[in-house]
């Protein structure tokens, strides 16, 4: 219950309800740092100020100094995701203005905490699912809400575009030869120090509409001179940017052609 407070604003956080079966002990358990920095970054943002994130988490706070440049050199991401990330359309930042990190994976925020003005429409609009599925997930039984009520979202995972997910069989090669770049080019995009994959794992992928490195696949008959010739290019400069030491060449084998 709320007493009567002047005119202090009062807020009520709901975490559950006593005559729902989904709402236990448990959730609040396993839930808790989920629930408590919803209800911080909610009310932040009610009041019009500046969220602090928790270190450690998905999110950077601009600091003197910064760029979008050396941010994404400190996370190891590219300014374009950055921007994507945050709906940027200029390199303008502030002190103390809050960025979210891309990551290989992204996982939905699992709460949301209810503000004025929200409806069950608007919230499901904003992330992509439906009332009925909001309503179910929460074991509502009106669209009624209020404020500072504490709503789980549907958990979803979300793949970054450019990027591809290792299924079993895959090989740097394969995918590679799949995407039309080089092996060397996918390990130089995604930080590898070796061809080893792992299933699940998010690789990156250059960006569409960029220019990808032109391939050239060695079949049988093929010679550096006779590729060189046909792509007005030298021997020496396909041996220079191929890396390669000798002019013998293997039938699959790719080569840049610029």
């Amino acid at each position: 219950m709320q007493r009567n407070t002047g005119d202090t604003e009062a807020i009520t956080v709901e975490y559950g309800f006593l005559d729902s079966k989904g709402d236990d002990v448990n959730q609040l358990k396993n839930n808790w740092k989920n629930y408590a920095e919803a209800v911080v970054r909610a009310i932040v943002e009610y009041l019009n100020l500046n969220y602090i994130p928790v270190p450690g988490g998905n999110y950077y706070t601009v600091q003197s100094g910064d760029s979008l440049w050396s941010i994404s050199k400190k996370l190891g991401v590219s300014v374009n995701e950055l921007k994507d990330a945050n709906n940027l359309t200029g390199s303008l930042l502030s002190v103390g203005q809050v960025l979210k990190i891309p990551g290989t994976k992204i996982i939905d925020e699992s709460v949301y905490t209810v503000k004025s003005g929200d409806s069950l429409y608007k919230i499901a609009q904003n992330y992509n699912t439906t009332v009925s599925e909001l309503m179910s997930l929460n074991n509502l039984s009106s669209p009624n809400l209020s404020i500072g009520q504490v709503l789980k979202l549907p958990s979803k995972e979300i793949t970054p575009e450019n990027s591809y997910i290792v299924k079993s069989g895959d090989s740097l090669y394969k995918i590679a030869s799949a995407n039309n770049i080089a092996v060397s080019e996918l390990m130089n995009l995604n930080n590898l120090s070796s061809t080893n994959l792992s299933i699940g794992q998010v690789l990156k992928l250059p960006q569409s509409g960029s220019t990808a490195t032109p391939l050239y696949t060695v079949k049988s008959g093929d010679s550096l001179y006779k590729i060189a010739a046909a792509n007005n290019t030298t021997v020496s400069e396909l041996m220079r940017i191929n890396n390669l030491n000798s002019t013998l060449l293997s039938i699959g084998q790719q080569l840049k052609l610029k």
